[in-house]
């Protein structure tokens, strides 16, 4: 009932929208903001990776508003945001010396680390688990909302469940206008995809969600390795998921997205057109996802038919593309296309993020071009 009714209150609300895009915003705003949070209400604000949906961590009820906002399956655990590392001993049991060395190299910035929780962060802020992730952004918007705040902001993207996460204040004024009072507008984000996630809880140091800050760069700074979960690209459907995005569908555009692999992007790229070219036939609008170099291959394909190509970057540069991979989806969305095939990527570094990513949108719906497909066996 508390759930079914924070929903009819949030889906009746006027939505505002405060523009933050520089430096000089006032302590006025901020402490407006963050009074909403104070008194259990949403305010949506940006990071350095995408927008999030902030309530007061430490608040059960405004755990359970951010859940109906975004329709978003209760066991599904919340990320804690705070500004401050000292305000990590009240929310966890205790900080291993490790994850003090990963801090002090990448905090402020897009890491998130989970630890068991204490008894202060309410159960429904992590999706029923001990354990709690705990991250602090690095954008100036987000570290004074969350001091205004009071110090613990939970915060998933600020998108409805199952949608691209949103990289603009405007894509979260599309999902959330009317579900929420306020969204802090801080311009266009930097990264745009999720924080990395590292899970100190297990036997080993692991990866639960790759991100910007890469397994490499992890490795790095520890002196160990750093495994990877084997369910970072698996769906599981019965286990309770440990971290975000390990469990459910996520970033999915409206329409239905294949992701096309080959042994080189100019197969790849002919192997879009061809399957450009039979969507096309049979009256769909295609969107097709690829990186500048290769567009080329579509020269003989025309707008006028339902063609629409977006660029994701350049390349070998799967920073450009992750910045690129949420909004280019969102613009899919708008222009109402009914299928769309995207280019895979390596996946080292930040391109294991991005194809993440890419694999959740497409429902793991995965077409090779007929030589890769014979050289993998």
């Amino acid at each position: 009932m508390e759930i079914r009714n924070s929903l009819w209150y949030t889906i009746t609300m006027k939505t505002e929208i405060l523009e933050m895009r520089d430096a000089s915003f006032s302590e006025e705003d901020m402490q407006r903001a963050g009074e909403l949070i104070r008194n259990g209400e949403l305010v949506a604000f940006p990071t350095e990776t995408v927008y999030g949906l902030g309530g007061d961590a430490l608040n059960k009820d405004a755990s359970g508003k951010i859940y109906a906002a975004k329709g978003r399956p209760s066991d599904n655990p919340l990320i804690v945001h705070i500004a401050e590392f000292s305000a990590l001993e009240r929310i966890v049991k205790s900080v291993p010396k490790k994850a003090k060395q990963l801090a002090e190299a990448f905090w402020p910035g897009p890491l998130t680390m989970c630890f068991y929780k204490s008894d202060v962060v309410p159960d429904e802020t992590t999706g029923g688990l001990p354990t709690v992730g705990v991250r602090m952004p690095n954008h100036p918007v987000a570290l004074g909302f969350i001091k205004a705040a009071g110090g613990y902001i939970a915060a998933p993207s600020a998108n409805t469940s199952g949608r691209p996460s949103p990289t603009l204040a405007e894509h979260v004024y599309e999902d959330m206008n009317g579900r929420i009072p306020l969204i802090l507008d801080g311009g266009a984000v930097g990264i745009g995809i999720e924080s990395t996630i590292v899970d100190f809880t297990g036997e080993q140091i692991s990866i639960l969600r790759p991100g910007y800050i890469t397994k490499e760069m992890l490795e790095e700074v520890l002196g160990e390795e750093v495994v990877v979960d084997p369910a970072v690209n698996g769906v599981s459907k019965d286990a309770k998921p440990k971290a975000p995005g390990m469990k459910y569908r996520h970033y999915a555009p409206k329409a239905e997205l294949y992701i096309v692999e080959g042994r080189t992007p100019t197969q790849v790229a002919e192997k879009m057109a061809e399957l450009a070219k039979q969507a096309l036939a049979t009256g769909k609008r295609c969107g097709i996802m690829i990186t500048e170099e290769n567009f080329t291959a579509f020269s003989g394909l025309k707008a006028e038919e339902g063609l629409i190509l977006k660029s994701l970057g350049h390349e070998g540069d799967e920073s450009s593309v992750a910045k690129a991979l949420y909004r280019v989806l969102r613009e899919f969305d708008e222009e109402q296309v009914d299928i769309i095939y995207s280019e895979g990527f390596g996946e080292s570094g930040v391109g294991q993020a991005v194809m993440n990513r890419l694999i959740r949108a497409a429902g793991h719906k995965i077409i090779r071009e007929a030589s890769y497909n014979e050289e993998k066996g």
